[in-house]
């Protein structure tokens, strides 16, 4: 068995005697000292240990979400009716997808950008409307009633419905109208006397001329035929009426069996619509007119990692647009790339700033306006935006993705149809952010040392003091005798 004192002999730590030990102001000083510096630097090295670091590199997209890229968005625009607004979306390889419903949704709004009810069902859009091949006949003349702002109240109190045709002398579409909706309108007042029987009149409006008519009806595709019904469609708010829209054939035979269909419900004794409310069967070609002029669009859609266009315009198969009275002007709420951040996620991620978030939503609360009536006509507002990836891996081996984006927007003047475009450019490029934390041996390493180092260097600066003292001590002593 092994003795005490041969144990005793591996001791690294001897032990001198209290008795032989000499205490000292000066090294009472310098211990006061020592302790003060281990103790702070403890404290950095404890903070540092703390501490995330980040380090940032740019690698190759290798992206988790694949080759596509889902974009967000939420828009407004006070001049653009949802009847014909329509996002569009295309791509350096040939992708052009038109009037996207299925992922986004559009809300009627007011000019000060008030939502006016629920959302606004634009229905299924037919690519071919029927129009008639031969002009009207002579017989027929002109059988609709025109209308203007002065009788067009008058005669829609008149009778219990009232079709009108918003059209523009210009528009090829009007002109392609025209023959039919007169030869109609002549058929249904010949069997529905106005004077006599009085529950349909059918009537035209010139928005060349009645600017402020059409404007109030929210015009802005031509031709547009509106249907007007008396009693309780009539708004207490100056005496607009609630309204629908026809998107249905245009030959004479189908208004002809439209004008029938709206009357035959309706009782020649009380000629009022309201009595009558069942009869709005549900009908593809009949849907209601916007109540506003404006159009909140929102919703995603989700696009090839390609540089591409995502359009916001008026489109329409069968209509046509006064380029000179587009107004494009609009306001961005929201505007991202990629999977939206929950709330959670994003105040986790602010910890990283400078190096995330900083263009997360770049165009998120700007506006863009711009005034048709004065020299801003045909106005196409245009962003450009340069998108790039970054993915944060944190310490705990989560991986957080997002998209970051930088955007140059601009206004541009042409004869086209203007237009809302936003112009992306995914970065063939991603950048890679990871988290760093050091090790725990690595911080008890650091700590042993800094108490080892500053005892240490304590003990070498206590034995300089005091070698000093003594030889002082032992001059002064030599220089009394």
């Amino acid at each position: 068995m092994v003795s005490t004192s041969k144990i005793k002999s591996v001791d690294f730590y001897r032990k001198i005697p209290r008795d032989l030990t000499e205490a000292s102001l000066s090294g009472a000083g310098l211990s006061i000292v020592a302790a003060f510096c281990m103790m702070l630097l403890f404290g950095m090295e404890l903070n540092d240990y703390l501490r995330v670091s980040t380090s940032t590199s740019v690698v190759v997209d290798k992206s988790s979400d694949g080759d596509f890229l889902r974009i967000d968005f939420n828009i407004s625009f006070p001049a653009l009716s949802c009847e014909f607004a329509s996002v569009d979306v295309s791509d350096v390889l040939g992708t052009n997808r038109l009037n996207i419903t299925k992922t986004v949704r559009k809300y009627s709004i007011d000019s000060k950008l008030n939502p006016t009810g629920s959302e606004f069902r634009s229905g299924p859009t037919s690519n071919s409307v029927k129009h008639d091949d031969d002009d009207v006949d002579e017989e027929y003349g002109e059988g609709s009633v025109s209308l203007n702002a002065r009788n067009f109240d008058r005669i829609s109190h008149q009778h219990a419905i009232l079709v009108v045709n918003f059209f523009a002398p210009w528009c090829y579409w009007s002109n392609r109208l025209k023959p039919s909706w007169e030869k109609a309108a002549k058929i249904i007042k010949e069997r529905y006397d106005p004077e006599i029987d009085g529950r349909i009149i059918m009537g035209k409006v010139d928005c060349t001329e009645e600017i402020d008519l059409c404007r109030r009806n929210h015009i802005q595709g031509y031709p547009s035929i509106r249907i007007f019904r008396k009693g309780s469609d009539v708004k207490e708010d100056h005496g607009h009426h609630d309204h629908e829209s026809y998107y249905g054939d245009r030959d004479t035979d189908t208004l002809v069996k439209t004008m029938e269909d709206l009357v035959a419900p309706i009782s020649l004794q009380s000629q009022n619509a309201s009595d009558h409310s069942s009869s709005e069967t549900k009908n593809d070609t009949k849907r209601p007119a916007p109540v506003a002029g404006g159009c909140r669009i929102e919703g995603f859609v989700r696009v090839k990692k390609v540089p591409g266009n995502l359009v916001v315009s008026a489109r329409s198969a069968a209509h046509s647009f006064d380029a000179s009275q587009m107004n494009m002007s609009h306001v961005i709420t929201h505007f991202s790339f990629g999977k939206m951040l929950s709330p959670r996620v994003m105040n986790d991620m602010k910890r990283m700033l400078p190096y995330l978030g900083r263009s997360y939503d770049r165009l998120n609360g700007l506006s863009y306006i711009s005034n048709p009536s004065d020299s801003n006509a045909n106005v196409t507002i245009e962003h450009y935006i340069q998108v790039v990836k970054s993915e944060v891996m944190t310490r705990s081996y989560k991986l957080v993705e997002e998209y970051e984006y930088t955007a140059h927007s601009s206004l541009v003047h042409s004869l086209d149809i203007p237009v809302a475009k936003f112009h992306y450019e995914p970065s063939p490029m991603q950048v890679l952010i990871t988290e760093d934390s050091k090790s725990f041996s690595h911080f008890i390493t650091n700590v042993c040392a800094i108490i080892g180092g500053v005892f240490t260097v304590a003990g070498i600066l206590d034995s300089i003091l005091h070698n000093t003292f003594k030889l002082m001590k032992k001059v002064e002593l030599g220089k009394n005798f």
